[in-house]
């Protein structure tokens, strides 16, 4: 797991529990800063999977070349 995802994966959470909150408590602010911050996450997790499987494919690559 790369960083982005990790991070990404906070967020998500993160976005999730206030977004949650301002549902509640009928806090429209913080219900979209939640929404965003979700979103955000989501795009940084999905950065961080691309990034990881563009490492693997380079990995992969080197070890046929040395083969």
């Amino acid at each position: 797991m790369t960083n982005h995802e990790a991070h990404g994966k906070v967020d998500k959470l993160t976005g999730k529990v206030k977004e949650a909150a301002g549902i509640l408590t009928g806090n429209e602010e913080l219900e979209e800063q939640g929404a965003t911050q979700r979103a955000k996450g989501a795009v940084e997790e999905q950065l961080g999977k691309a990034q990881r499987k563009v490492g693997d494919l380079v990995e992969s690559v080197g070890k046929a070349i040395k083969e």
